[in-house]
């Protein structure tokens, strides 16, 4: 049974990963994390310049892992840092954040798919920077998840270009993430989506319950770059369930459910968890199509706290409290999801419908450059998800669809590759009225 999940696995990666043994390694990625957990804190403000202790000695390592990835398959991986000097209340004296990228450039060096985790680590008091930090879940989970996904997807040539990011600052204020988001900005890269994995390693919550069949994926509805005027034509399309990172969590979803033996996606509809915040709002703020993966239950006592046992309780994030076969299966579900969105077209950059007072909808959308079809996708408007499609081959961009009446019907358009690899789908509607 093992055995033919492998091989179901590897189908979905197809030509992706030729080896159906390429599946996400437990033990590979316990022992990321043990390394990982081994720099005692890896706090933004700890010691840059130590060589075994803090977060310096953590990024360097980072850097050279993915170097020797990027040798077993001749150099297919650019190993780089960005970095920036931030200023804040939680780095009053400035830091200089350094983010670690592996490039895997694809046949368009501009358009990138990312997937990211933070490598630095806190305790209780978020301006302690001496005391240990272990960082186990938080977030030595997501970067060990990202280090696998460069394994099993490096000397694989995609569409786009894939950046493994290792970041740094997200506890003293998303900087790391901050930083990313707008050096991509300044790159004017053409960011098809942003995976961040953060706190992905456990299965046991806060009230001891167990919870290792799902994962959750939070997704923003309306894009925060959206001004007002983009906001009421949303309202007025009723798209508030279909912005880019929503239809980027719901193909997260459609993806993980071709996954024997896997996970449930939990498409949690929220920009993040209640009043807390990660490396992927940034991405938001500059209206590019970003989630954020986390577990499906959270243990409170096993994050941002001081190593101690009170009252019987153990406190702190440690690498015995984490779940690693879970882990496994959360780096399963991004491996297939960077797999499909790196190999298929971006989507399209607009879809119009006509159809007001009629019984049949006409669906018109803007030409992808390398798309060789395109899928039509509608649902009645009481459903979240699509329930039926029709497949136009390269050369339409339009398409008339009989019998579904506009007012009651939500309808989007994806792009496909030769080989039925698809892109998010992008909503359809009217066109924003020009500002007056």
């Amino acid at each position: 049974m093992v055995r033919l999940q492998y091989l179901a696995f590897a189908a979905l990666l197809l030509p992706a990963i030729a080896s159906a043994q390429a599946t996400p390694d437990p033990a590979r990625l316990k022992a990321d994390v043990a390394k990982l957990v081994s720099f005692g804190t890896r706090h933004t403000l700890s010691d840059p310049d130590h060589p075994t202790r803090g977060i310096g000695a953590a990024r360097r390592w980072y850097a050279e892992e993915m170097k020797r990835i990027s040798a077993r398959c001749g150099g297919c991986i650019q190993v780089s840092n960005i970095e920036r000097v931030f200023t804040n209340e939680r780095a009053p004296k400035g830091v200089n954040v350094v983010d670690v990228l592996g490039i895997q450039p694809g046949r368009d060096p501009n358009r990138v798919v990312i997937v990211q985790g933070h490598i630095d680590s806190r305790v209780s008091d978020v301006m302690n920077f001496t005391s240990d930090a272990p960082g186990a879940n938080d977030d030595a989970s997501g970067v060990a998840l990202v280090l696998e996904s460069a394994r099993l997807l490096a000397g694989q040539t995609f569409d786009a270009t894939i950046v493994y990011a290792a970041l740094s600052g997200e506890e003293q204020g998303l900087l790391g993430g901050t930083l990313l988001a707008e050096t991509a900005k300044e790159r004017g890269w053409v960011v098809t989506a942003v995976l961040n994995n953060d706190i992905v390693g456990n299965t046991v919550g806060q009230n001891g319950a167990r919870v290792a069949d799902r994962v959750r994926v939070f997704s923003e509805g309306i894009r925060a770059s959206e001004a007002v005027p983009e906001q009421l034509t949303r309202r007025g399309n009723g798209g508030e369930d279909d912005g880019p990172s929503r239809a980027l969590a719901k193909a997260i979803d459609h993806v993980a459910e071709g996954i024997p033996g896997g996970l449930d996606v939990f498409v949690d509809r929220r920009p993040d968890r209640f009043g807390r915040g990660g490396d992927h709002e940034p991405f938001l703020r500059l209206g590019y199509p970003a989630v954020r993966f986390s577990v499906g239950i959270e243990n409170y006592n096993q994050q941002h706290q001081d190593l101690r046992t009170t009252g019987g309780v153990e406190y702190g994030d440690t690498i015995d409290k984490m779940d690693f076969p879970y882990l496994a299966k959360v780096t399963a579900v991004n491996v297939a999801t960077i797999a499909r969105l790196a190999a298929a077209p971006p989507a399209p950059e607009q879809v119009q419908l006509r159809g007001a007072l009629g019984s049949d909808t006409t669906v018109v959308w803007t030409a992808v450059p390398g798309a060789t079809g395109y899928r039509v996708h509608w649902r009645r408007n009481d459903q979240q998800d699509w329930t039926s499609h029709r497949d136009v081959p390269a050369g339409a961009a339009e398409t008339v669809l009989k019998d579904v009446i506009v007012d009651d019907y939500f309808i989007g358009v994806s792009a496909l590759s030769a080989s039925g690899a698809e892109s998010i789908v992008t909503f359809g509607g009217r066109a924003p009225r020009p500002a007056r």
